[in-house]
């Protein structure tokens, strides 16, 4: 089976911030951050009693909503199960945000219930789900899950890691530099690739020391993962930087693409570039990098 490179047209998420639908403060303020993506939570961070109280503020921050250039809106929602679940989706029928994030998505069809459902209510092809990847079955079942994206009408866009929840489930420790969960990381970075979803990194619980923030965000760049779920917008301009487009690394995607578009290589699937050899798919790999400095510099300048 080949592999797709993404079942998507690419898109900025460098920072995917988190907001409790909750706050009118913090909705307020979401639409002015120069985050790539706000996750407006109807989940973990409202509680029981002021979910309907939070779905009603976000149906009306949705109303009165200019969208901003380049700024995705995702709402996570409560479990499908849970009658909360249900209710937190006839609002997103109401707001049509760009996707909705399923929490504790453990099997396949956790997600083709939400989309059969959506589906049948009419939903436009355009509204993608996003999976919460935070339990021990959904580790199990990464690739089962992950195929639900190369299926006609699933839906599935991006996987998003909650290690907090799967610390809590496992036992696993929280120590800087996440040694005993990069074997977990990984699985669900190679398991999102291989059916093409773009796959985001976990919250960083300190916002008030940024160091070890950026050395996290830095792991997950190297990892291969797309951006970073933030919980404070102080850590948003870390991890632009870190899920950007550096000098160094524009300059070589520049010279790539400039080297394969010389005459004398026209044809060629493989070339000598300052003594090191460059194949088409580091072409792809710079033509991706170079689509993704155009976006963030139009992003800028918008802002």
């Amino acid at each position: 089976m080949d592999t797709p490179s993404r079942n998507h047209p690419l898109r900025l998420r460098r920072s995917l911030l988190s907001v409790p639908a909750a706050s009118a403060r913090a909705l307020e303020k979401s639409s002015s951050l120069a985050c790539d993506g706000v996750i407006f939570d109807l989940e973990d961070s409202v509680a029981p009693e002021k979910k309907a109280a939070a779905r009603a503020a976000l149906t009306q921050h949705f109303a009165g909503l200019e969208r901003a250039p380049g700024q995705e809106r995702i709402i996570r929602i409560n479990a499908f199960s849970d009658p909360e679940g249900q209710r937190d989706l006839d609002a997103v029928l109401t707001c049509a945000p760009d996707a909705v994030l399923l929490p504790k998505v453990s099997e396949p069809q956790d997600i083709r219930a939400v989309a059969d459902w959506l589906s049948e209510q009419g939903a436009d092809e355009s509204l993608r789900l996003w999976a919460m990847i935070e339990t021990p079955a959904a580790i199990l079942n990464l690739a089962e899950i992950a195929e639900v994206g190369r299926t006609s009408g699933g839906r599935l866009d991006c996987f998003v890691l909650g290690l907090n929840d799967l610390r809590l489930a496992t036992g696993i420790a929280d120590i800087p530099g996440r040694p005993f969960l990069v074997p977990l990381l990984m699985q669900t970075l190679v398991a999102a690739r291989a059916a093409g979803l773009d796959v985001i990194d976990s919250v960083f619980n300190g916002f008030t020391d940024l160091e070890p923030f950026a050395a996290e965000c830095e792991q997950g760049r190297q990892m291969g993962f797309d951006g970073k779920m933030l919980i404070h917008p102080a850590q948003i301009e870390v991890a632009n930087r870190a899920y950007g487009v550096s000098a160094a690394a524009l300059a070589d995607a520049a010279a790539v693409a400039a080297a394969f578009a010389l005459p004398e290589n026209e044809g060629k699937g493989a070339i000598n570039l300052n003594g090191r050899m460059v194949e088409l798919l580091h072409l792809d790999e710079a033509k991706r990098l170079l689509a993704k400095a155009d976006l963030i510099a139009k992003k800028e300048s918008s802002t």
